[in-house]
């Protein structure tokens, strides 16, 4: 059997630099990676739509903002070292209802508390001045906002880990963890190895990992599939950067939007659907233990009893693409539903609470020898640098 001082489980942006911070500042560090999944970064890194988030959305104080706004300075100064491409090109979050005005004015007010310069509201005549073929009746402009591509940001951390002498292992699904005397012991779907420390990075399956080690958890992970169509190459001249609606408070995702990507490809969507597989990125995935596990969990059946008729509308936009184009509509009137081809989609992990919660801010687990990221969505990639060197910093003490 292998011993190490750290194993990290998930080779998604998070585990890696959580793996990429602890070779850095303990470059004597005996550490592995496992990544169920035969190369990195398949799952929530790889299939984001890749905006560089500028911590507008989140509660000041919360570890969302400051891991956001510490991740965005340390993943700018990252991309500039390591020659990876970004724009940072701007957004405007905007308002087409009266009611929408409200949630507009909140964002401000959080975006000024989170430390953010430049920020301008724009008046409806001046909409076409930052997108031409946008409407609403006031938007905010938020420059800090950009584009990257994290399946490269990812690879490099990947790079720069294995330089450091850290081991990342693909294609080992973890099967059990068990206390051992001196740490935990791994079981794989190839060998065993033991570890002084465990850090849980697992995304989609972190609380079937944490279940490993706490047998009454309190958070169970709901996936929720976001699907997109893409712009026809003639029609990306609609949208010149990325385009936003004002998000519902209530709901912890920010609405159908325009996002122009490093490739030049303009996606539109996500919408979200409660998926019946983790991994289930078609509507026609499907794994009854899986549905059962979500069914089965007390907190999501009231998620579903307070949120029904909002995820009916999501369901309905899913198999309507007139309803989905009417939903851009409200943006770029001028979008018809000849303009949209499918896109890809992506599963994110959110994590709900025993009491129909939808966990609003990252969650971290510390027990002995074991450190579980329990939820980590959007903006975890933007945030990957801080959340790593905030275990990092954990992981210093613990060894």
């Amino acid at each position: 059997m292998k011993y190490y001082d750290v194993a990290i489980i998930g080779g998604g942006i998070v585990g890696l630099a959580t793996a990429l911070s602890i070779m850095q500042n303990r470059p004597e560090t005996k550490l592995i990676l496992l990544e169920k999944e035969s190369s990195i970064a398949q799952h929530q890194t790889g299939n984001n739509s890749g905006v560089i988030h500028s911590g507008i959305y989140y509660k000041p104080g919360s570890l969302k903002a400051k891991n956001c706004l510490d991740g965005y300075k340390l993943l700018l100064d990252f991309a500039r070292e390591n020659n990876i491409p970004f724009d940072l090109c701007g957004k405007i979050i905007v308002a087409t209802e009266n009611s929408e005005l409200p949630g507009l004015e909140i964002l401000y007010q959080r975006g000024i508390e989170n430390g953010l310069t430049g920020l301008k509201w724009i008046e409806a005549d001046q909409i076409k001045d930052y997108e031409p073929h946008c409407r609403g009746i006031k938007a905010l402009f938020v420059p800090q906002t950009g584009i990257i591509d994290y399946k490269l940001v990812a690879a490099k951390y990947a790079e720069n880990i294995e330089k450091l002498g850290g081991e990342i292992k693909t294609g080992l699904k973890v099967l059990n963890i068990r206390k051992a005397e001196s740490g935990s012991v791994i079981e794989t779907s190839a060998d065993s190895l033991e570890a002084k420390l465990v850090i849980n990075c697992a995304g989609l399956y972190s609380d079937k990992v944490a279940g490993l080690t706490h047998a009454n958890l309190d958070t169970r992970i709901i996936p929720f599939r976001g699907e997109y169509f893409m712009l026809k190459p003639e029609k990306q001249y609609l949208v010149k950067n990325l385009i936003y609606p004002v998000p519902d408070p209530n709901f912890p995702f920010l609405g159908v939007h325009f996002t122009r990507m490093m490739n030049g490809h303009v996606e539109a969507g996500p919408n979200a659907v409660f998926a019946f597989k983790r991994e289930g990125y078609k509507k026609t995935d499907f794994h009854f233990g899986e549905l059962w596990d979500a069914l089965s969990w007390p907190g999501f059946r009231k998620v579903v009893g307070k949120y029904w008729k909002t995820g009916m509308g999501e369901f309905y936009r899913s198999f309507s693409k007139p309803a989905f184009t009417r939903a851009l509509q409200k943006l770029i009137p001028e979008i018809k539903e000849e303009d949209l081809v499918p896109g890809g989609a992506g599963v994110r992990a959110q994590a709900c609470d025993r009491t129909g919660g939808l966990l609003d801010d990252f969650k971290i687990v510390e027990d002995t020898g074991i450190i579980h990221i329990l939820n980590a969505p959007s903006p975890a990639a933007t945030s990957s640098l801080a959340i790593g060197r905030t275990i990092g910093e954990m992981v210093q003490k613990s060894l």
